[in-house]
């Protein structure tokens, strides 16, 4: 669905990195109170904690659960995290969710929906949760100490594209995770949420098909947004020019929820009513260069003059847009490049300009 391979990285980086021994307690207190954020999957969950993000979903077995309480109560040394501190001074968990996870879910005594008690350990430990445990034990586990990497980016100080860089090299999850899958958690908030909401528009769905579990679909949304009302400052990277859209409107500063949407809904609404399902299908798959171009082109024309009424000469223009060489050559091959993206907004705008 998306285009983009690989692109180089833009800047030297201003990283602060320190470190910090946390005691085992002292952790579960600052996820409790949200100090520490540990980003999910989940949309559904109403607490701020479980954003979406470039975690992964709880997938440690209990076995593994147990034997990591185990090590701690053993007192043997386990991996440390890494933790981004966010300008908020609240700390994003970069690596080591499913450790984290564990602790809280053993002091709250909840594992998964299920009581958590300790099996596979060794036998003075079976059957024990925190609350029982002997007070020697839990205060060995209280004590106990992890070691925190805190990174903190200094320069550029308008995103945090330094993050995506230490994230795509630590990963150790062995998962190639897409960039909208970060730039979620970095960026979480109002307009995150927007996002989410639009993803979900039927007449969207229609042209996109099936949700992505890999957060394309959404990517495609934040770029027809970030070309509509950000496109003067495009260069590349696109990911490092998604990453500043994303940033500098994240509390819906730069643009309302009800712009967003309304543009939004209207646009892919004229595209429906035009052009049918198979609008972003030049060919067989949905072309992300021919997502962003036509919904900018359409838009900034109901932008201009209000609804479309004549949806038989859109769907005459949809058509002869795609028919378009230049156009073509613009949304195939090399579509991050800076001329290549404008010649297919500039194609697509001048396309529907003057649609009555």
């Amino acid at each position: 669905m998306l285009d983009e391979a690989d692109e180089s990285i833009p800047y030297v980086y201003s990283i602060t990195s320190y470190g910090a021994d946390y005691p085992v307690d002292s952790l579960v207190k600052r996820i409790q109170k949200e100090d520490i954020v540990v980003p999910t999957f989940r949309w559904n969950s109403e607490e701020e904690t479980t954003v979406v993000g470039f975690q992964r979903e709880y997938v440690w077995n209990q076995a593994k659960a147990d034997k990591f309480i185990e090590s701690l109560l053993l007192g043997l040394p386990v991996p440390g995290i890494f933790l981004v501190k966010e300008p908020s001074g609240r700390l994003l968990v970069l690596d080591g969710h499913q450790r984290l996870h564990t602790l809280a879910s053993f002091y709250r005594g909840i594992l998964e929906g299920k009581e958590y008690s300790l099996r596979n350990v060794q036998e003075q430990f079976k059957g024990k949760t925190y609350d029982n445990l002997d007070i020697e034990d839990r205060r060995r586990l209280d004590d106990s100490i992890m070691h925190a990497t805190i990174i903190r980016q200094d320069e550029p100080t308008e995103d945090q594209s330094s993050i995506y860089v230490i994230f795509e090299r630590l990963n150790t999850g062995g998962v190639n995770l897409q960039p909208q899958e970060i730039r979620v958690a970095l960026y979480h908030g109002e307009f995150v949420r927007v996002l989410n909401e639009l993803n979900n528009n039927t007449n969207w769905r229609l042209l996109v098909g099936k949700p992505s579990r890999r957060l394309k679909d959404m990517e495609l949304i934040l770029r027809f947004l970030a070309f509509l009302f950000y496109s003067d400052q495009y260069k590349r990277p696109m990911k490092d020019f998604l990453n500043k859209y994303m940033a500098t409107n994240r509390y819906l500063k730069r643009q309302s929820e009800h712009q967003l949407k309304d543009i939004f809904d209207r646009t892919v609404q004229a595209i429906i009513d035009s052009a049918g399902t198979k609008a972003f299908r030049p060919r067989r798959s949905v072309n992300a260069a021919t997502v962003d171009s036509m919904m900018t082109g359409i838009a900034k024309r109901i932008i201009d003059k209000g609804v479309i009424k004549n949806t038989g000469v859109l769907t005459e223009r949809i058509e002869r847009l795609l028919q378009n060489q230049a156009y073509l050559v613009a949304i195939e091959t090399g579509t991050s490049e800076e001329g290549k993206v404008k010649d297919r907004m500039e194609a697509a705008t001048l396309a529907f300009a003057d649609i009555t």
